[in-house]
């Protein structure tokens, strides 16, 4: 086994296209407005498109097998054999895998979780003793051969047998996946002799979880699967990838294998830890220095200067992205409405390929050659330290006033009291969780809105149409404390990122979530304002049809932020981020933008508030919370129970469970 060194490259990139043409055709194949043949068509034609680009941008080496039509786990899942008994009976393959994705009318989907400390959802396998694992690796040689036929200088990714088992759960008694590994390593053994065969020189095993806390046992199972990987010279060269974090005390076990190359997230990890392991100094090391996960543009200088500090310490040194440009949009291209101060500092995915480019011929040929880009780096670098949106005195100064004020909401059996009195609810009131759901007639009354065929007054008139709707059906069902339903919102979070001052919504920012799902997270860039109400008039409009209270629904601060592209210049968890939302969580319901004291003019607005803070990204353990001001006594109804059942469009699906209104 030999192989050529590359020398720039990329860990992965995204697969609905730049303007969500795999979501479409995904849906229609569901829907049955085309067939399995025009589906695979879209795909191909993604595939080719998104290897030409990277090709032509200057990569020497471009990941294959990271096109997907659900998720990669679930890809992996297939190839190895692992899918339940469950889905057996369905005889057509791609039906078989939409159907352990999204279930049928026959049987449920597989369990879908957050994809580590990210936005995007992977599908959990479910391993159960009786699994028997088997190859199944027609996907990845198929891109392989695909991408090779095209000319491109492709190197297959497939996710490692050490992160599979660890992201997968026990079923029926089972014991855990992990302790199954040693029957994955001949499959893996096999696989890379085909991938070999199939012509491929490197192939890049993506092992993601070793960047989180392993024991002992599983540390042992890391460096004994690759050391039999690894003995078999039949096979292409092995680059074992980690990202979102430290290897830690997995570095020098993989170091001390026979793999060829390790791809390190030289944003996540400290670039000193590879120095104090002598066993990369024969290794290809592929160094993630431009952030894979986050918008805003590198620091060039900065990169390169960590590149340096490298080259003494391992084999051979190829540069790449941290992780995946999976989670970031595109390109900025699109975004026609960018003030050329912020668009000078972001980076999309077409740009940030572009910056890896940079910093290879910086670090091969020298920072010379490509003057101008380090130059324009550095501009707009200084163009952010001097922008006035990034510190807003006025804000600062008021937030400072209301924390040195050590306001607090009062003691709570005093809180209690006035609520009982105010709202006269009944010992167990009912209530929904608010998002009612998106109906056709309203997605097509926000498209017509853009489009301008309707203003903004008839956009109003058939939203408060649905909120009528809405408040009548919770009448008639009997419940206690009313939503309005949420019609008005494009998303939880892009909703309130428009009308606040700080945040920039972009026009074609799509990142998957999960499937078809797919969201622009807004860009906080600067200091948090809130220049105009944002609810309090649809909220007094509904509640001018009942004599019951209607909470007032808002997303809550964490998830905003959790759920945005965020600030670099400073953590999110300090006081400066944090707490001009804080601050106006307080008055949020009334949205008044001048005067703390302002009011609704509506009974019961002020009253009952309702935060959705679905993910707590703090933890970062993905897992689903939900914090809100409720009474005290108050009983909440999922979105999918017979209440929203009498509604058309109704979200029934496990997905539905997580996601957010587009």
């Amino acid at each position: 086994m030999t192989a050529d060194f590359f020398t720039t490259t990329i860990t992965g990139a995204a697969r609905i296209g730049p303007n969500r043409e795999l979501k479409r055709a995904t849906e229609s194949y569901w829907a049955d407005r085309i067939d399995r043949a025009e589906l695979e068509r879209v795909a191909a034609g993604l595939r080719r498109d998104t290897w030409t680009a990277l090709t032509k941008a200057g990569l020497d080496s471009v990941p294959v097998n990271t096109f997907s039509y659900y998720d990669q786990i679930l890809d992996t899942a297939v190839m190895l054999g692992a899918l339940p008994a469950r889905y057996a009976r369905i005889e057509d393959d791609l039906d078989r895998y939409f159907a352990a994705a999204r279930g049928n009318t026959t049987v449920t989907p597989l369990e879908m979780t957050k994809w580590f400390d990210t936005n995007y959802h992977y599908l959990v396998p479910e391993i159960s003793d009786d699994i028997t694992f088997s190859l199944h690796p027609e996907k990845v040689l198929g891109e392989l051969e695909e991408a090779r036929a095209q000319h491109v200088p492709a190197r297959p990714v497939i996710v490692g047998p050490i992160t599979f088992l660890l992201l997968s759960k026990a079923v029926d008694g089972g014991v855990p996946p992990i302790n199954r590994v040693d029957e994955l390593t001949p499959l893996y053994v096999d696989l890379l002799g085909r991938l070999e065969d199939a012509g491929a020189s490197w192939v890049q095993i993506d092992e993601p979880a070793l960047c989180t806390d392993l024991s002992p046992e599983v540390l042992a199972a890391v460096s004994r699967v690759y050391k039999a990987i690894a003995a078999d010279y039949s096979r292409p060269a092995i680059s074992v990838t980690s990202y979102f974090g430290d290897l830690r005390e997995a570095l020098p076990a993989l170091a001390k294998t026979s793999i060829e190359g390790l791809g390190i997230d030289l944003v996540s990890a400290d670039p000193d830890a590879i120095a104090a392991v002598p066993e990369l100094r024969s290794k290809h090391v592929v160094a993630g220095v431009v952030d894979g996960r986050n918008i805003w543009r590198t620091d060039l200088d900065k990169a390169l200067a960590t590149l340096g500090t490298l080259l003494g310490s391992v084999g051979s040194l190829a540069v790449s992205t941290s992780c995946s440009t999976l989670h970031v949009p595109y390109s900025l291209d699109p975004e026609d409405e960018l003030d050329d101060e912020l668009r000078s500092r972001l980076a999309f995915a077409a740009e940030k390929v572009s910056e890896v480019v940079t910093l290879s011929r910086a670090l091969r040929h020298g920072r010379d050659t490509v003057r101008e880009e380090f130059a324009a780096s550095a501009a707009a670098q200084a163009s952010r330290e001097a922008d006035p949106r990034l510190r807003n005195n006025d804000i600062r100064a008021r937030l400072s006033s209301v924390l040195s004020g050590g306001v607090t909401r009062g003691p709570a059996a005093e809180r209690l009291v006035e609520q009982t009195e105010r709202l006269g609810l009944p010992p167990l009131p009912t209530t929904t969780i608010g998002s009612y759901p998106q109906t056709s007639a309203i997605r097509v009354a926000r498209a017509q809105r853009r489009s301008g065929e309707i203003d903004n007054a008839e956009y109003v008139r058939r939203m408060q149409s649905e909120i009528a709707d809405v408040i009548a059906l919770q009448e008639e069902l009997g419940l206690d404390v009313l939503v309005h339903g949420e019609p008005e919102r494009n998303d939880m979070v892009q909703y309130f990122a428009e009308q606040l001052d700080g945040f920039f919504a972009t026009a074609n920012g799509w990142v998957q979530s999960y499937g078809t799902r797919c969201v622009r997270p807004p860009i906080l860039y600067g200091d948090v304002a809130r220049p105009a109400p944002m609810t309090v008039d649809w909220i007094t409009y509904a509640q001018s049809l009942t004599s019951k209270p209607v909470k007032g629904m808002l997303t809550g601060p964490v998830t905003i932020l959790a759920w945005s592209f965020v600030r670099d210049d400073q953590p999110w968890p300090t006081p400066r981020i944090r707490s001009p939302w804080r601050s106006a969580t307080r008055r949020w319901i009334c949205n008044r933008p001048v005067s703390p004291s302002s009011r609704s003019t509506s009974p019961h607005c002020e009253s009952c508030c309702h935060c959705d803070h679905p993910t707590n990204p703090a933890t970062c353990s993905g897992r689903s919370v939900h914090s809100g001001c409720r009474h005290p006594g108050l009983r909440t109804r999922r979105r999918s129970t017979p209440t929203c059942a009498t509604r058309s469009s109704v979200r029934s699906s496990v997905r539905s469970q997580i996601s957010t209104p587009t």
